[in-house]
């Protein structure tokens, strides 16, 4: 294994300014690391290093200053987001010869500083579900344990950091995308408040509820990546200006929160795995000697799983009813059951579910006036069998669609609050656990400051197993 696929994002870029390491040597440790370990675990099925060797001639070291500058730093983006040139299936067999011609809007943020897109993060088919398989490439498995899952939609990206064949990977999150890989896998996820990363092209520019996230293996690393993706863009109507002061810096500096509540299921929202609420209340708890209080409260969550359900169905709806006219048959079970229940809805339903909505946004930020923090766990299960479609039943309470198991994530969705998955320990079998960490409205420097200080007294940064 090269060494230098064991670094930290951070170090490496560090290494890249000095002049000590060439882009082209970054792109070949690793092109050699992924042709060591994926294949078992599948979580880059495309592979472009000819292409990131072409842009690598083209990286601006004049924009050195810049915070988010990644100086050819190699990347793995998520099959779900266009890379100019690349094959982007969306993880459906329709769009399995896809090739586009030019890349998104996030992408070319991420490449105009200096990051080198090496391959595409296997998803499943348009992201829905949190198990990371399709009809293309199949499968992808977890590091720690390949018969478990790695999670989704943003398995592949998650695994690919876990076993050192890239130092940064992008993600995307509606209802926990972004967030379950990474406590699946036990590296670090960030879901931002939606605008602060821009998107383009989408079918909704003014939808709030996905976005695009950094995913590394630190909490400085990802504070990197989230320097290099933010900042305001004329094609994305709710994007928002880059911050004046990095995320590094609100790493770097950490300012200790006073107050943090904790929760074990939002407060009895859903079910939760026994070890699982343990061993994220033990990590919570841990935080009182830094001086921090942690007292054991939640916000009022009780009408976010119907309220997700509907604006879920209806965007899901709105976004792929065209293919379902013209090839229901190709897609997914789940997608069409999730697209036709958005068809049922009435207005009413939909008018319901936005004023609901409202008042739970309302709530969390009367919250954070007595609060810097909100944790609980990232999910509620450990890895489960890789060959099960999704959790059907927790402490005896069964799930009968592919999407309420996910709500002590997508219940955070609906407050548009920033949230990050940061690991915490693992279960008795070895399997990783995530605790969420979610911060005040647009508050991601808090966030991440707080992340940073809970992550070293955690231990577990970088500690992955880079092979399966």
């Amino acid at each position: 294994m090269n060494e230098l696929t064991k670094l930290s994002a951070r170090r490496v870029v560090t290494m890249l300014k000095k002049g000590e390491i060439s882009p082209k040597e970054l792109i070949y440790a690793s092109s050699e690391q992924i042709k060591a370990v994926d294949g078992p675990l599948n979580a880059l099925p495309t592979l472009c290093a000819e292409r990131a060797l072409e842009t690598a001639s083209k990286i601006d070291r004049t924009n050195q200053d810049n915070p988010g500058w990644l100086g050819g730093l190699p990347i793995a983006v998520k099959d779900l987001n266009n890379v100019g040139g690349v094959r982007t299936t969306y993880g459906s067999p329709i769009f399995a010869d896809n090739v586009p011609k030019t890349s998104d809007v996030m992408v070319k943020t991420l490449e105009a500083n200096g990051a080198l897109v090496v391959a595409k993060s296997n998803t499943p088919e348009f992201g829905a579900g949190a198990n990371t398989f399709n009809e293309v490439f199949g499968a992808t498995r977890n590091p720690w344990n390949l018969g478990k899952t790695c999670g989704g939609s943003s398995g592949g990206s998650a695994v690919a950091l876990a076993t050192g064949q890239v130092w940064l990977a992008t993600g995307s999150d509606l209802g926990g995308s972004l967030r379950i890989p990474a406590s699946f896998c036990s590296i670090v996820g960030l879901r931002p408040s939606p605008g602060r990363v821009a998107r383009h092209p989408t079918p909704l520019p003014y939808g709030n509820l996905n976005v695009e996230g950094p995913m590394g293996r630190n909490v400085g690393d990802v504070a990197l990546m989230l320097d290099a993706m933010v900042g305001g863009h004329p094609k994305d109507p709710i994007s928002v200006a880059a911050p004046l002061t990095s995320f590094q810096q609100a790493v770097d500096q950490p300012a200790k929160p006073r107050r943090v509540a904790f929760t074990k299921d939002l407060g009895g929202l859903l079910p939760v795995d026994p070890e699982v609420a343990e061993i994220c209340e033990k990590a919570a708890l841990k935080l009182t000697s830094l001086g921090i209080d942690v007292e054991e409260e939640s916000p009022d969550f009780s009408e976010a799983l119907e309220c997700f359900q509907t604006l879920r169905a209806a965007q899901m709806a709105t976004n792929h009813f065209g293919l379902y006219q013209s090839m229901k048959e190709k897609l997914k079970p789940d997608l069409v059951w999730n697209i036709e229940k958005g068809l049922a809805l009435t207005a009413n339903e939909i008018g319901i579910a936005e004023l609901s909505r409202g008042q739970l946004y309302q709530r969390m930020a009367n919250f954070f006036d007595d609060y810097d923090l909100l944790l609980c766990p990232t999910a509620i299960v450990p890895p489960f069998d890789v060959d099960q479609r999704f959790v059907e039943e927790v402490n005896g309470h069964k799930f009968d669609n592919y999407v309420d198991w996910l709500g002590i994530t997508f219940a955070i969705t609906l407050t548009s609050c920033p949230t990050l998955s940061l690991p915490c320990g693992f279960t008795a079998s070895g399997l990783p656990v995530g605790l969420q960490i979610i911060g005040k409205p647009r508050g991601e420097a808090d966030l991440l400051s707080g992340a940073a200080m809970a992550e070293n007294l955690f231990g577990l940064a970088e500690k992955v197993p880079f092979a399966p």
